[in-house]
Parts: C-alpha cells; structure tokens; sequence
C-alpha cells in the first residue's frame, strides 16, 4: 500500500532552469498567485509582471501564492517591450505562448542544453500584441482537442513550462 509524501518529504531533486516569464497584461491575483507557485514548481529564474495598473502583491494572490511570491525574484513593470528587446539582445530566446499562424506545439520546441529562454505570456482576454509576437523566435502553443481553442493563462503556464523543462532535462542526457 502506497503511502501519500507531505511537502517536506518527497523525492523531487531540486533543479534551476534558465527560464524568464514575462507576463504581459496578466492582472489577476488568482493567476498571479497560480503563477507564482507554478514559477516554484519549475524552477524558473524571474517573472516580470508588465503592465499599467497590475497590483502584484495581494491577499488574494498571496493566499494562492503559498508564500512562493518569497522565494520567486520577481520585478513589476509598464511596458513589456523594453524588457523583452533587452533579454533578446543579451542571447535570450524569447518564446511566445499563443496559438498564431505559425505556432508549433510547445512539445515539440527541442531547446538546446544551454538555452536561455523567455516565456511571454499574455492576458487571457487578449493574449500577447501582435507588437510583442513580432519580437519573438517561436509562438508555441498547447494542442487541445475539445470544442475550446483557450485555457488558464496559469493552467497553460504550468503545461508549457512543463514541456519545456522536460526537453530541456532531455537535452542534457
């Protein structure tokens, strides 16, 4: 009989991957908090929240956050273009996550071992400009075979950082 892990007893080995997300517009505390923790989860470097008006900090997203909003550098911001021209120039490969004419499911993406990569994704309403996919080397996106064609920005999150940390382990072996 198998017995359930708590938190502080399980058999997951710790692991940083060079990852940067970049969320565009995102402004609800719910997502936030879901993303936050979903940053944990993977071990990503940084989130940039971008965008007027975004209150990151909450107690509505710190009640979902879990405390990882502690733990997760995090920088807050207006205008998400700068910051992602900046990562491109430094070598970043910058990753949109939207379904776009030219998007290839996220996993089929075959990073390289020593890929440093921005995830942009975008308000869930609206989805990331067309100023912002111009900048970017690939849109991926999440195949899905229902009547629906979208998802939780933080739930899309998760599955697409989920595909790209695997590849990257992949690549590495």
């Amino acid at each position: 009989m198998s017995e359930q892990l708590h938190h502080y007893h399980n058999r997951f080995v710790k692991n940083q991957f060079p990852i940067t997300l970049i969320c565009d517009q995102v402004n609800s505390p719910a997502n936030i908090g879901s993303i936050f923790r979903i940053a944990d989860s993977f071990g990503i470097e940084q989130i940039y929240f971008c965008g007027e008006d975004i209150t990151v900090i909450s107690k509505r997203m710190q009640r979902t956050a879990r405390a990882t909003h502690e733990i997760i550098s995090y920088h807050q911001t207006e205008d998400s273009i700068p910051i992602v021209q900046q990562f491109k120039s430094e070598g970043y490969t910058i990753l949109a996550l939207e379904i776009t004419d030219t998007s290839i499911p996220v996993a089929d993406y075959k990073p390289s071992p020593q890929e440093k990569i921005v995830l942009v994704i975008g308000e869930e309403n609206f989805g990331i400009s067309n100023d912002i996919l111009a900048l970017v080397k690939h849109s991926v996106h999440i195949n899905m075979y229902g009547n629906n064609s979208s998802m939780n920005v933080a739930t899309a999150t998760g599955i697409a950082l989920y595909e790209i940390t695997k590849q990257i382990l992949s690549s590495k072996k």
